[in-house]
């Protein structure tokens, strides 16, 4: 019950379930209320008929009704006495009188007839007074539901009711019937055929929705025991199946590989940071240590400005390690405004043991301001200036101009250049070029690659070209503060 492929087809089966109820209910109450209405038609067709020759002056025992045993007939006067029933009508409910017995003539016990009267009415002349015809009632008939016993039988009827006027002026009610078995029968053999097929259709769509659902799962079995074996044996360059088809399924196969390659680019960049990191750490920390032992044992020969030197470069990289440590954690850069020629003129300014004087060039009059960390820019401007003091030979210029939406920093120098090939390279982490690599003058590869992570944290980019002096051109590009 806890699969997906039994949710689904449970509820899929439920969906069409409660569909085909809904529409089974709808079907047969547009049945049953068609087939009542046309029993509704038949019985006024009938009672109409009856009233029209009651109207006629025509006697009850010269009534003319077509198949008595189907629309049974019932005709009451003013005070609601039977008059008159139709040949084998024994028991009737639901018109305005129950009973089935005419009203008895004086003399013979007869049926009477609507011509029938006084005969002081024919000597005082009625029979002029009286109209040739009389009147049927032209509204909607009063329809009910009723039951009626003919020859025996108790059945259910829908009765109309329609009015007739005589001759005489005598209003009749005449009560006829059609049968409600058609109806009936109709219904109960729709609402059997849904009860069987029901069940039958219910069963069809739970198992084609299992098998649909079992077949569109399968890749995702196979990506889930795929997935589990990696976490297993933690082999990272392991990929689960892509299936051939173009649906959910596949881009979430696609998705899962490119996300294992990216975990594993991670982990590896991770596994060589950690070694590079130990490796840089160790040659500062056995020199320290070598001086250390050496002026234990002999003080006079203990090296001062060489162990601070060793022991300013554990703590610039301890500090480089840090700060890579928070930005791979995701930590944002600040909100602050900061205004971006004040920034490299003071950076500038406070490198007075800088081997190559550095030349900024800044307009004046302008302004180029920018949203993020002071600590960070300063940062990245201080690693260009630092790269640029050790491979330059007798130039350093930074410039700051605006450039479309942002500003650009650019730090240029007379150097032999980064090869092309390499200027992507010199920005990963550790990855320091052969001419770079001495422990005095070269730098634990750290600097490029910090530099261009905190210009990527506030939005920007970090690219090496060509400088038209020949040597290296860093350009800093950074979107302008809103």
């Amino acid at each position: 019950m806890r699969s997906v492929r039994a949710r689904a087809a449970i509820g899929a089966t439920l969906v069409v379930a409660v569909a085909l109820v809904a529409a089974g209910l709808a079907v047969l109450s547009v049945l049953r209320t068609n087939l009542i209405d046309q029993a509704d038609l038949q019985a006024e067709v009938a009672a109409r008929e009856v009233a029209g020759q009651l109207a006629l002056d025509t006697a009850y025992a010269d009534l003319d009704l077509d198949d008595e045993e189907d629309h049974p007939v019932q005709v009451t006067d003013e005070e609601g006495r039977v008059v008159f029933v139709s040949k084998g009508l024994r028991a009737i409910s639901g018109t305005a009188s129950t009973g089935v017995s005419p009203v008895p003539s004086a003399s013979a016990g007869a049926t009477p007839s609507p011509g029938d009267d006084d005969d002081d009415d024919d000597d005082d002349g009625g029979d002029s007074a009286r109209p040739a015809r009389g009147e049927v009632s032209s509204g909607d008939p009063d329809v009910s539901d009723g039951t009626a016993t003919v020859d025996g039988k108790q059945a259910g009827y829908r009765f109309a009711a329609v009015e007739a006027t005589t001759p005489a002026g005598l209003t009749l009610t005449v009560h006829a019937g059609a049968p409600l078995a058609a109806e009936q029968e109709a219904v109960n053999t729709v609402r059997g055929a849904m009860l069987t097929g029901l069940p039958l259709l219910l069963a069809v769509v739970a198992g084609v929705t299992w098998l649909v659902t079992r077949r569109a799962l399968r890749p995702v079995e196979g990506i889930r025991r795929e997935m589990a074996a990696i976490t297993a044996s933690e082999d990272l360059a392991r990929r689960v199946p892509e299936p051939d088809s173009r649906d959910e399924i596949a881009a979430l196969a696609r998705t899962t590989n490119e996300t294992l390659t990216v975990l594993e680019a991670s982990v590896e960049r991770q596994r060589r940071f950690v070694a590079d990191a130990s490796h840089e750490l160790r040659s500062p920390i056995a020199s320290l240590r070598t001086q250390l032992e050496v002026a234990e044992a002999h003080p006079e020969l203990l090296d001062l400005p060489g162990a601070v030197a060793d022991t300013v470069r554990l703590q610039v990289l301890a500090a480089d390690l840090l700060l890579l440590a928070r930005l791979d954690a995701g930590e944002k850069p600040g909100a602050a405004r900061l205004e971006v020629g004040a920034l490299v003129r003071e950076e500038v300014s406070q490198r007075t043991g800088d081997r190559i004087p550095v030349t900024v060039e800044v307009a004046e009059d302008a302004a180029y301001e920018v949203n993020g960390s002071r600590g960070q820019l300063v940062r990245v401007i201080g690693n260009l200036l630092d790269n640029a003091q050790r491979h330059t030979e007798n130039r350093i210029t930074v410039q700051v101009a605006a450039d479309g939406r942002g500003v650009r920093v650019e730090v240029r120098d007379d150097g032999a250049g980064v090869p092309e090939d390499e200027r992507e390279r010199i920005f990963e982490r550790f990855v320091r070029l052969d001419d770079a690599r001495s422990r005095d003058d070269g730098g634990a590869g750290l600097g490029l690659a910090i530099a261009r992570d905190v210009a990527t944290r506030h939005g920007g980019t970090l690219t090496v070209h060509r400088a038209p002096e020949g040597g290296a051109t860093f350009r800093l590009w950074l979107p302008r503060a809103a």
